[in-house]
């Protein structure tokens, strides 16, 4: 294995860790904050949109946005095809975004603190140049 993968890997999964320790105050996972994000800045989706953008499986992101539903984050309403269904922030949701936004902020800020402006850009400018 190219070391370089096994640190991204290694490090992936220690964000990731302590993201879900961040979001475990409001009730989160971090697979369900990235959909809420997705959601929110997309301000309305599709199932279909939602895992093709993640590109994460569709059963996946159905089951996610379930509980999502369940919890009362999200709402799925009928779109113009009766097959599609259409994902936004409930107003629950929407009221309670910027609380988890902020936090998960902190904590994003709190990693990058140590990365000049230049090298963030620089380490962005690399995973793009590997994403392809």
């Amino acid at each position: 294995m190219n070391i370089i993968f096994h640190e991204i890997f290694q490090t992936t999964r220690k964000f990731t860790n302590s993201l879900n320790d961040v979001l475990k105050d409001y009730g989160l996972y971090n697979s369900q904050w990235t959909i809420l994000y997705t959601v929110y800045r997309h301000k309305t989706m599709t199932l279909t949109e939602i895992w093709k953008y993640l590109n994460v499986e569709a059963p996946t992101v159905t089951r996610t946005v379930s509980r999502l539903e369940q919890l009362g984050w999200l709402v799925r309403q009928e779109g113009e095809d009766r097959r599609s269904r259409i994902i936004t922030l409930s107003e629950q949701g929407l009221e309670k975004y910027p609380a988890v936004e902020a936090a998960v902020m902190q904590f994003e800020n709190s990693l990058a603190k140590d990365l000049s402006t230049e090298e963030q850009q620089m380490f962005l400018s690399l995973l793009q140049k590997l994403k392809g």
